[in-house]
């Protein structure tokens, strides 16, 4: 018995001089079902495909093999035979433009199957798959444990039992254990396979990175740059003042090649010093005069400087009535807007702003984002819609004058990331603005979360700002770690929910 403290493993790519060792242990392994390739064939498969043919040795000795060939998907994820892969004199198909991996055999010398080599074998195949950018592993599988049950059970009973791990298959329970998926029952796969009965299982492990090819110029981001703004509440005399700081802040982040610049929550409010305010309904629709203004003058912005802008928020009338808008001017020159949906009592009471009645998740260059306003965060169904529409980034643009307002927003939006499985950025204003009622402190600490996994930052805080201090907050995001997490994390709450028992319906 081989012990743990006498290996020395080494993973690498099969040669044809390996193969008098893989002959001795492929007629081990595969006695019963004609035992080795010939070396002809071997010798083909490492010249027509080398990067698929993988062995393990231990101090210089094959002790474990995994042979693999490219296939078209649209032809091996049917059902098909194993001599559908076989050429004239036992030459196995290979297609240099296919699609897909399609797994030929994995075999591990018996003296060496407690150690998890096949999982390593498995584990490469998969970095290959990704690596080419292919669509999917195909396998078929053996179920040698099935003559044992098959007065008993059908073999697709049977199946469905060792998934339900009622029965152990040596070879289907390693494959499910190893994520891929039975997708057929296939009949006389292999009629020698009287183990098998002739039967076997279409499996297949699904690349969730693969992306079909397209132009470059037509490809989306997956690495994105987000930039934000701690934006410093201060007296300004006009518009254009405001717009000329909002303009810097738009130049500083694009000079750093930001996707996104993202403002706060009723930046623009400083204007409101400039009329009454005794009566602050009246203050709130005087500001609300100025907002075609911002929109226009900040996707003239977005477009010259080459940047996604989300808006933060400013008030808008619609028909007489006060709404809280966001808009996401995308620097190919659209405009999409977001109202915010859940008014706090100080917006009702003092403002008469009411809430928008739709909710959207809005595709961009980089990402899909969603805009939650502040007190939007609060509500875990809005998150839960979004992350149903495949959202990547929720932002969130808020205003909050004490610290304890801003923990409702910091904690909520932590949570939105972690059970949705996506990013989420929160950014306010700081400073105080004495002659404006109702917008007279501010606290703010900008923050950009992310799903609590192993792939992202252990405290799940990929960036934050110091409190209460103007400045830019900048966060790479990758969006492929979103497509892992959300498929191979330690958890998938996405995956996991229970939609038998609960489900968020929108009116």
């Amino acid at each position: 018995m081989t012990q743990p403290e006498d290996l020395h493993l080494n993973l690498r790519n099969l040669k044809l001089d390996d193969y008098d060792e893989l002959q001795v242990l492929m007629d081990r392994v595969y006695h019963d079902i004609g035992g080795a390739w010939p070396k002809d064939t071997i010798k083909a498969l490492i010249e027509q495909f080398p990067d698929g043919q993988i062995c393990i040795e231990d101090n210089g000795k094959l002790v474990a093999v995994a042979l693999t060939v490219s296939v078209k998907y649209e032809r091996f994820s049917n059902p098909h035979t194993y001599d559908d892969l076989i050429l004239r004199n036992e030459q196995i198909r290979h297609s240099a433009k296919g699609d897909s991996l399609y797994g030929l055999d994995v075999f591990i010398q018996p003296e060496y199957r407690g150690f998890r080599l096949g999982r390593r074998l498995y584990e490469a195949r998969k970095e290959l798959c990704r690596s080419m950018n292919l669509r999917a592993i195909l396998a078929g599988g053996r179920i040698p444990g099935y003559f044992q049950h098959s007065e008993q059970y059908s073999p697709a009973e049977y199946i469905d039992r060792v998934d339900r791990k009622e029965i152990y298959d040596p070879i289907l329970s390693f494959q499910l254990a190893n994520d891929f998926q039975v997708t057929r029952l296939m009949h006389k796969y292999l009629p020698e396979d009287e183990q098998s009965l002739g039967y076997a299982t279409l499996l297949e492990w699904r690349n969730i990175l693969y992306t079909p090819p397209s132009s470059v110029l037509n490809e989306k981001k997956t690495q994105v740059r987000m930039g934000a703004v701690q934006w410093q509440m201060r007296e300004f005399a006009s518009v254009d003042e405001v717009l000329e700081q909002v303009e810097y802040f738009v130049d500083a982040l694009s000079d750093y090649k930001s996707d996104f610049a993202l403002f706060p929550e009723f930046f623009n409010a400083p204007l409101m010093g400039l009329t009454d305010q005794v009566d602050q309904t009246r203050a709130i629709r005087f500001l609300a005069e100025y907002t075609p203004q911002f929109r226009d003058r900040m996707s003239e912005m977005a477009v010259s400087y080459n940047i996604n802008i989300i808006t933060g928020s400013m008030p808008i009338l619609d028909n007489d009535r006060v709404y809280n808008v966001s808009y996401l001017c995308h620097r190919d020159g659209r405009i999409d807007e977001q109202r915010k949906i859940h008014i706090t009592p100080h917006e009702r009471r003092d403002w008469v702003i009411e809430g928008g009645d739709k909710f959207e998740v809005f595709e961009t260059d980089s990402g899909r984002v969603a805009i939650l306003i502040c007190y939007d965060i609060e509500f875990p169904e809005l998150g839960r819609i979004a992350a149903s529409k495949e959202v990547d980034i929720i932002c969130v643009p808020f205003w909050t004058d004490t610290k304890n307002g801003y923990l409702r927003v910091r904690h909520c939006a932590q949570a939105r990331a972690i059970e949705n499985e996506c990013y989420v950025v929160i950014t306010g204003s700081v400073g105080n603005l004495p002659k404006v009622q109702n917008l007279d402190v501010q606290y703010a600490q900008s923050s950009v979360f992310s799903p609590s996994d192993f792939a992202f930052p252990h405290d799940a805080v990929m960036a934050e700002t110091t409190p209460n201090t103007e400045m830019i907050m900048f966060s790479d995001m990758d969006l492929e770690k979103l497509t892992l997490v959300r498929n191979e994390g330690s958890v998938t709450n996405l995956k996991d929910r229970r939609t038998d028992l609960y489900e968020i319906i929108t009116r």
